[in-house]
């Protein structure tokens, strides 16, 4: 999708990159991430009409630290750099960066000197998040300081005529008080958008770009039931009307009623060209005896494939297939210091249009997570489903550790379900990213009335998270673990001991497997 107001980020590798995004987006303009190394030609063609410089791991005087083309600087595009990008500005134009005798981190206070349009309306002495261990000692030609801190005597700079500016602190994380206003300030004072990036313009864009594409030709939907492909199925929907048909798959790997009730609200409310296929005792026959939580990931995935295929060669000719693919997915990551390792395999139908030779449809490409409930919200889904928690695609396999038995599979159901009205109940659900249980492969004694008992103990897990990467286990109140433990241990047959997961991400995953 083309888009007439782009901020173009070029990531150094700063782990707030994304949030930049993401703020520049809540103020409705569209901004894209791209790696450091774009080229030049690329970037005109991209036309953005502000580029921002992302922080970064490393000093700029490193061997083998992030560059940049400096004929950048030369375009006569607004240029913003935050952090490492300030001291890439600097060391371009003349400056000096050496290592700072006191790194700051964490909160400090601005004291301005001289007035800038990237900070107008920011109050002085007020807090901003410092991340930093280098300072600039020699300013950068042509360059005014705006101000400073007690441990940074070079915190903001400009170059008003050519209208580059420097930032030594955050101004994406909300710590930093005014960081709102500065980002609006360079977004609308300094480079002039206008704003227009909405939901309901994204929603009229996507209906007439998927037409255009698809034609009279017929597309089909793998509908896990998730907020991605809901969403999506919705959009094409309101699309290409029943040229979609949408395929839902029930794994036997489910939530409680999972298949059920999305069959009922998509054919009932949407009137949706549903398919529903039962394939739970060919995923279960697979599985049977595996317990390598990769080798299930890749069992899982492959027979999704198999029975995906199987349905869509019923269909006779089709021709595009549409995933609910989101833009973190395909954001290029930025390599420093090392490559990064495999943690889990992510399940996804990815290996769908190389075995099928389907086209691609991904309308949510461009959209993290919560601008995709928010287009689903614009397209009337209920809120039960749009505020629904990530679940993985290999489902209640992975919240199983060890081999799957149906047997396993009636005790978690029944627990989840339970863990998930008890947050419901006390108003708490949409406080947490994400909650589950997890059924170990650990047994031990209990007594239940006069009877000793030998049965297994269940985990809870509930984290609080942005988008999935970093994650902090929720503070619950003792009576609600002690409400769900109680219903859980008194009402699931087989589980007798209940405990709370109290890892963050990292080190440890969200998922236990």
């Amino acid at each position: 999708m083309q888009h007439k107001e782009l901020i173009l980020i070029l990531d150094f590798g700063s782990q707030y990159t994304q949030l930049i995004a993401r703020r520049i987006r809540e103020i409705n303009v569209y901004s894209e991430i791209h790696p450091h190394t774009l080229p030049l030609e690329k970037i005109k063609l991209l036309n953005p009409v502000g580029i921002i410089l992302s922080g970064g791991p490393m000093s700029v005087y490193d061997d083998g630290a992030p560059e940049i083309n400096e004929e950048i600087f030369d375009l006569g595009i607004p240029i913003l750099g935050i952090c490492y990008g300030l001291q890439l500005i600097a060391n371009n134009f003349g400056g000096k960066i050496e290592p700072a005798e006191d790194r700051e981190y964490g909160k400090a206070n601005i004291i301005i000197q001289n007035e800038t349009k990237i900070l107008d309306g920011v109050k002085d002495n007020s807090v901003v998040w410092m991340s930093h261990g280098d300072l600039i000692t020699k300013m950068p030609d042509g360059f005014a300081i705006n101000a400073t801190t007690d441990n940074t005597p070079i915190c903001v700079v400009s170059n008003e005529d050519r209208k580059i500016y420097g930032l030594q602190f955050h101004p994406e994380v909300v710590h930093t008080e005014d960081g709102k206003t500065i980002i609006k300030n360079f977004l609308f004072d300094i480079c002039g958008c206008s704003g227009n990036w909405t939901s309901s313009n994204f929603i009229k864009s996507a209906i007439a770009e998927i037409q255009e594409q698809v034609g009279d030709s017929r597309v089909i939907c793998a509908l896990s039931g998730g907020v991605d492909s809901s969403v999506a199925a919705i959009l094409m929907s309101e699309a290409i009307g029943d040229k979609l048909v949408c395929i839902h798959i029930d794994s036997g790997l489910m939530r409680k009623n999972e298949s059920r009730d999305i069959i009922r609200m998509f054919k009932e409310s949407y009137n949706l060209n549903l398919i529903h296929v039962d394939a739970s005792e060919q995923f279960l026959t697979k599985l049977k005896g595996v317990s390598d939580p990769e080798k299930k990931r890749k069992i899982i995935g492959n027979t999704f494939i198999e029975v995906f295929e199987e349905e869509s060669r019923k269909l006779g000719q089709i021709d595009y297939l549409v995933q609910g693919t989101l833009y973190p997915d395909v954001i290029e990551s930025v390599p420093v210091k090392g490559q990064s390792v495999t943690i889990k395999t992510h399940h996804n139908v990815g290996g769908l249009p190389d075995k099928m030779n389907l086209k691609l449809i991904e309308p949510f490409r461009e959209l993290f997570k919560d601008e995709v409930r928010t287009i689903g919200r614009e397209l009337n889904l209920p809120a039960e489903f749009i505020e629904r928690h990530p679940f993985p695609g290999p489902g209640l396999a992975v919240r199983i550790i060890g081999d799957i038995t149906e047997e396993k599979l009636e005790i978690l159901r029944e627990a989840d379900q339970i863990f998930i009205d008890e947050l419901r109940r006390f108003s708490i659900y949409n406080e947490i990213w994400q909650a589950f249980a997890v059924l170990l492969p650990v047994q031990s004694v209990g007594v239940m009335g006069d009877a000793r008992t030998y049965e297994n103990v269940l985990a809870l897990r509930a984290v609080t998270s942005v988008d999935g990467m970093t994650a902090d286990w929720y503070p619950f109140a003792p009576e609600v673990l002690e409400s769900a433990s109680n219903k859980i241990i008194r009402n699931v047959p087989g589980i007798n001991r209940v405990v709370y997961d109290i890892s963050s991400k990292p080190p440890s995953t969200i998922e236990w497997e």
